[in-house]
């Protein structure tokens, strides 16, 4: 089987790499880059004592689910396509024609596709992972809006297949973590949850479409 994964590069994101690419015979993967550090270098992580210290909780629950490791990808049977953080919708698909020839296609934590790389995508049945439960809440940080309109039962993931519209595309079905008092760690044990549920679900050939 040949798996597209278009995603990020952050912790969590090179562990699900990792992970998918012992369930398939070839994972291509586009992967969106701002550095290769995320976290360390100036940026968003670092524009204000606030942000500053919610990152740095984040990361923490990113290490203690994922480890110290894994921050790089490391498997031979996986052809990377490494991309600025912006030019996704940018990529000229004859260009990229070697990454669409797969059998699924998965998309986690990129930018908004659009365009012709959208169209191709819902043509061909992509899921996509949104962190956070659709339809009650969908776009960015889901999970975060969730635990701040305290809601913690309401933390998770769902696992949909792509449209052109933003996160409500038919629900293929939900992730719920176990509980954590500690708000990074639920979050970030979701994350880690939806993973190992789509690797599972391809391993015993359930069909996702």
């Amino acid at each position: 089987m040949k798996i597209t994964l278009i995603t990020s590069n952050q912790k969590k994101h090179n562990h699900f790499v990792n992970l998918l690419s012992n369930y398939c015979d070839k994972l291509y993967v586009i992967q969106e880059n701002d550095t290769i550090f995320p976290g360390v270098l100036d940026g968003i992580y670092n524009s204000n004592n606030i942000t500053k210290n919610y990152f740095r909780n984040v990361f923490k629950a990113q290490e203690k689910i994922f480890g110290k490791k894994n921050y790089f990808i490391n498997s031979k049977n996986i052809s990377l396509l490494p991309i600025k953080f912006g030019d996704l919708n940018k990529l000229n698909l004859k260009n990229i024609s070697n990454f669409l020839k797969s059998d699924f296609y998965i998309v986690y934590g990129s930018n908004y596709i659009k365009g012709p790389l959208v169209k191709f995508l819902v043509k061909r049945k992509a899921v996509n992972i949104h962190l956070g439960l659709s339809p009650f809440y969908m776009g960015t940080d889901c999970n975060f809006w969730a635990l701040y309109d305290g809601n913690p039962h309401m933390v998770g993931a769902t696992i949909h297949y792509l449209t052109d519209g933003l996160d409500n595309g038919d629900i293929v079905y939900h992730v719920m973590p176990k509980f954590y008092s500690n708000p990074f760690m639920l979050k970030m044990s979701s994350v880690n949850l939806s993973q190992y549920s789509i690797c599972e679900r391809i391993k015993k050939k359930i069909c996702l479409r």
